[in-house]
């Protein structure tokens, strides 16, 4: 029996170990840096708003055409509740946690769903050179979890295209996160910073500890 089982281990052992592409593609593609290194890594940049509509981004689409809208999955797929999805694809109840500002609510209709990187902030750090596909894409990013948020929607129109260097949340222990949120949403589409902003973004994460950045880049 003995014999046997060895002469089998040697046959596996001598047979080429194969990975799909896929699979090979994504275990290298995935990143995980300190906070500070991972603001480090980020590109500088001069920001121009010239050009900038809202309309260069088509949002809220349908991609996969399940009937759901990409606010529709960003509901479902944050609600901490199985919600009440009606036909359609109306999303009607759940319970969602706001992160910025620590609220739970149960009703959609008080959420935004925020782009982490708002719309014209991407424009101004690269995304006006992109092509509209890609821009659709970047508006609809369903592929990464932290590009786009349900929070509520006070603290979302508070925000507005404003970044770190003149808006943060307003709950003060969800800044590290959304720094690293947005660092990696910044690193994941090949987006700019300027001066002021890897400022911020460097004194909050003096205060981070052991906070991560995670992102695959977008393909």
């Amino acid at each position: 029996m003995f014999s046997k089982i060895a002469v089998l281990a040697t046959a596996l052992l001598a047979l080429p170990l194969t990975i799909s592409p896929a699979a090979a593609e994504g275990a290298s593609q995935a990143v995980s840096l300190p906070l500070a290194t991972a603001v480090d890594s980020l590109a500088s940049g001069v920001e121009s708003r010239d050009g900038y509509k809202r309309t260069s981004f088509k949002h809220w689409v349908d991609a996969d055409r399940d009937s759901c809208s990409t606010r529709a999955e960003v509901l479902i797929a944050e609600s901490r509740t199985e919600p009440t999805v009606e036909a359609g694809c109306k999303v009607t109840s759940g319970e969602w946690f706001s992160y910025y500002d620590g609220v739970t609510l149960t009703a959609p209709g008080g959420l935004d769903i925020d782009h982490m990187v708002p719309l014209a902030e991407a424009w101004d750090s690269g995304a006006s050179a992109w092509p509209a596909k890609h821009r659709e894409e970047y508006a609809n990013d369903l592929d990464a979890e932290r590009s786009l948020v349900a929070v509520t929607a006070r603290t979302n129109r508070s925000k507005a295209d404003q970044d770190p260097a003149d808006w943060l949340p307003p709950l003060a222990d969800a800044r590290c996160t959304y720094a690293a949120d947005w660092v990696a949403t910044k690193l994941r589409w090949e987006l700019t910073v300027d001066d002021r902003e890897r400022e911020a973004l460097n004194g909050i994460a003096e205060g981070c500890g052991m906070q991560t950045v995670e992102y695959e880049p977008a393909s």
